[in-house]
């Protein structure tokens, strides 16, 4: 065993399968490339079979990002590792991702299946799956629950069949640190091939316990852990990546291991995740809440300014903290414009920066000062851009507290500007019914959020929505001094991504399936 721990990211994959949680492919590319600055190992990159979306998004991350090992997900049917090696093939490292479920109760229930049935099928896909490449990891799904037994014959004969890395998942997150690791440990000792594959972890956080049961993983032998930014992912998420890697970081005296990562992309990333995403991170989350490194209490501010590692174990700035208050203005040109994108570690084509220059002007004539976190909110407002197919021309509302609020709002919709208007329960609700007036679309507005992205009376507000249409859901953000502008450009960002789904799909979304 050495002393290097390979960080696996499944924040494409079992973190999109977050409740509500929907990207479409161009942000799936974005956060892909900020995965490799950050420096994981290997990134997850989807499911290919379950949908088309899916498979173009592992497509074009296996043809754009260098760097990582580029990973995709497959059952052992052949259909599904077929898909992954085609959604791969472009890959610098390609490596194909099959799981079976190997519990008695996934077993009998779900697959219908005796254990020799399970071992055969396993051995199948691994060998389909080195028919292609080189690469191979073996999940066994619900692996915590399964039986020691079992798990060792399975274990040894997909190695055996080639696999690579085996995959213990805490699926349902029902382990302790002491039986995960025992298993980790009994596999290492049992498995009489063991030695020739890399053992890895994918622990759930349903008992609060996915990154104590990862970190026990690795003392006991686990090699490669997997994990996703903000601990993401189904019902209570996976092991928080950050989590995770901080505290290997933070007690290396302890676990005496190390990982790849760029310590100093960590917070970035987090916020990439966050906002494109729609979840927010609450205030109290380890290492990239808002309040990790914050002090109230008079006796900690005092220790602090005497000595910080007083009452900070980690220093913000190591992942990217910074408290940068140098501001850029209307008179400010486009070379220090540039140079800012840079530092905040956003790399723009040539089209990209004059779009992006253009709303940064156009926020300069509404704000005197603009911050790096103003600048990071315009930019990330156009990740993940797709085409419009209704814009913002103008919004006109009337509201007061013994009024009815009412608002008319323009759309252009690359011909004509079409105008509506409607009353609702407030400015934002007026104006939304306003933008459903237009489109003909029978959404619903699932969830809205509104932060201010800075300080003061001109803050740039960031306004999130989560739109449903049919059974798919639609991430919306809108940018703006004007939190009611924010609120119409955030839902009319969400409307075009309904609109270019139905024009790609023919009103067919298919259903991503749940695994691990």
């Amino acid at each position: 065993m050495g002393n290097r721990v390979y960080i696996f990211d499944t924040t494409l994959r079992d973190g999109e399968q977050s409740p509500g949680v929907s990207l479409n492919v161009q942000e799936k590319l974005e956060i892909a490339r900020q995965l490799a600055r950050l420096g994981v190992d290997i990134i997850e990159a989807g499911f290919p079979i379950v949908s088309r979306g899916d498979f173009e998004s592992v497509k074009i991350i296996s043809q754009k990002v260098k760097g990582p090992v580029i990973a995709a997900l497959a059952r052992t049917a052949d259909q599904d590792v077929d898909a992954a090696w085609e959604a791969l093939k472009k890959a610098e490292t390609p490596r194909i991702h099959t799981f079976i479920a190997t519990s008695p109760i996934h077993m009998q229930y779900k697959l219908q299946k005796n254990p020799d049935e399970v071992i055969e099928a396993a051995v199948h896909a691994v060998k389909r799956a080195r028919g292609y490449v080189e690469d191979v990891e073996f999940s066994c799904e619900d692996g915590s629950r399964s039986e020691m037994e079992f798990l060792c014959r399975i274990v040894t004969a997909v190695i055996e069949a080639g696999a690579t890395t085996i995959n213990i998942p805490d699926t349902v997150g029902y382990s302790t640190p002491e039986e995960y690791a025992a298993i980790i440990r009994t596999l290492r000792e049992k498995v009489p091939n063991s030695d020739r594959a890399r053992f890895s972890v994918h622990c759930h956080n349903d008992l609060g316990l996915a990154v104590a049961n990862s970190l026990a993983a690795i003392e006991a032998g686990a090699e490669q852990v997997e994990c996703a930014v903000n601990g993401i992912g189904e019902r209570a998420g996976n092991a928080s990546l950050e989590e995770i890697v901080m505290a290997l970081y933070t007690r290396r005296m302890v676990y005496q291991k190390e990982t790849g990562i760029n310590y100093g992309e960590i917070y970035r990333t987090s916020r990439m995740i966050s906002t494109l995403t729609g979840m927010p991170i609450q205030p109290n989350k380890a290492i990239v809440g808002k309040n990790a490194f914050s002090h109230e209490s008079g006796i900690h501010q005092d220790g602090v300014l005497k000595e910080r590692t007083t009452y900070e174990i980690m220093n913000p700035q190591l992942i990217g903290l910074f408290h940068n208050n140098l501001v850029l203005g209307k008179h400010s040109g486009r070379h220090a414009f540039r140079e800012r994108l840079q530092e905040l570690g956003f790399e723009l084509n040539d089209d990209e920066l004059n779009r992006a220059f253009n709303l940064f002007k156009a926020l300069a004539d509404r704000k005197k000062q603009i911050t790096s976190h103003d600048i990071e909110a315009i930019i990330k407002e156009e990740l993940g851009a797709i085409p419009e197919k209704y814009r913002l021309d103008y919004l006109h509302f009337f509201s007061g507290s013994k009024v009815v609020p009412t608002a008319t709002v323009g759309l252009f919709d690359g011909e004509t500007v079409i105008e509506e208007a409607s009353i609702g329960d407030g400015p934002v609700d007026a104006a939304l019914k306003a933008v459903d007036r237009i489109t003909q679309l029978n959404t619903v507005l699932n969830e809205y959020s509104l932060n201010a992205i800075t300080g003061g009376k001109d803050a740039l507000g960031e306004v999130t929505v989560r739109v449903q249409f049919n059974d798919r859901f639609f991430i919306g953000r809108g940018v703006s001094t004007d939190v009611i502008e924010a609120s119409v450009k955030a839902y009319i960002d969400a409307v075009n991504k309904v609109a270019y789904e139905l024009e790609k799909n023919g009103n067919s979304f298919p259903k991503v399936e749940t695994k691990e």
